[in-house]
């Protein structure tokens, strides 16, 4: 960490208690001009499903194979692909839209040691902030795919469950492929719904399936009766905010 950017150092300080009141707001300056950056560059990629997965396998792995299947029938509903746009299940996902002639978009995340967004993007963006990141990732989806991962895609998965089970978030179909990875924590959902920590009503947020019909059938449920027939306004691009249509 010593000879990492500055910026990451005083990302640490900020979580380091107050701070003073100038860093302070030149940090939510920061942060605004992330979000900013996002909105104006993801504004015309959607509709958008999001695939959440492990950046530590390799193309070899089964879940990389599945990643790619995951994106190419995605993309075949004409949804774009979104992930965060690192190695593993994200790229695999990427490449299965973009191997298929379908949308792809990544949200990478600026690290201290090196993470280069895959090559199978239409466009990327790289953002220094987890949570501006999060926000993104979420912002544009209609559904989330979440494959076999580690803390980063728990992290992901319980935000998505939380900002549903809040009404935060509309109930938007969240679904866990690779039931086999999945089966301890589904265990420890029962376990909780036995102790009054989540209630029976909160396990059916989740769809846990290893077939792709059955996704493919559960988002387009959710997606014909909640989005399309609410869609009325048409948003249209401006050229001097950096804005384009994709496809």
């Amino acid at each position: 960490m010593t000879n990492a950017p500055k910026h990451f150092q005083n990302e640490k300080q900020f979580l380091e208690g107050p701070q003073s009141r100038w860093k302070e707001f030149k940090f939510t300056l920061n942060i605004v001009l992330e979000f900013i950056k996002g909105f104006r560059a993801l504004h015309f990629a959607g509709p958008c499903v999001t695939v959440f997965g492990s950046a530590r396998f390799h193309e070899e792995h089964e879940t990389y194979q599945l990643g790619m299947q995951v994106g190419k029938r995605i993309s075949q509903m004409g949804f774009t692909v979104m992930t965060g746009g690192g190695p593993g299940v994200m790229e695999a996902a990427n490449r299965g839209a973009h191997e298929s002639g379908g949308r792809s978009v990544a949200v990478n995340i600026e690290l201290p040691f090196e993470q280069k967004p895959n090559p199978y993007t239409d466009k990327f963006i790289t953002i220094r902030y987890f949570f501006v990141r999060k926000v993104l990732l979420f912002k544009y989806a209609y559904a989330f795919v979440v494959l076999p991962g580690g803390m980063g895609t728990m992290d992901e998965m319980f935000e998505a469950l939380t900002l549903i089970q809040t009404h935060k978030a509309q109930d938007f179909p969240v679904i866990l492929m690779g039931t086999a990875y999945w089966k301890h924590l589904l265990d420890l959902l029962q376990d909780m719904v036995q102790a009054g920590t989540i209630s029976e009503k909160d396990l059916k947020l989740l769809l846990v399936t290893d077939d792709l019909d059955e996704v493919a059938e559960h988002i387009y449920k959710y997606v014909s009766e909640n989005i399309i027939a609410k869609q009325k306004k048409r948003w249209r691009p401006v050229r001097v905010l950096g804005e384009k249509l994709f496809g």
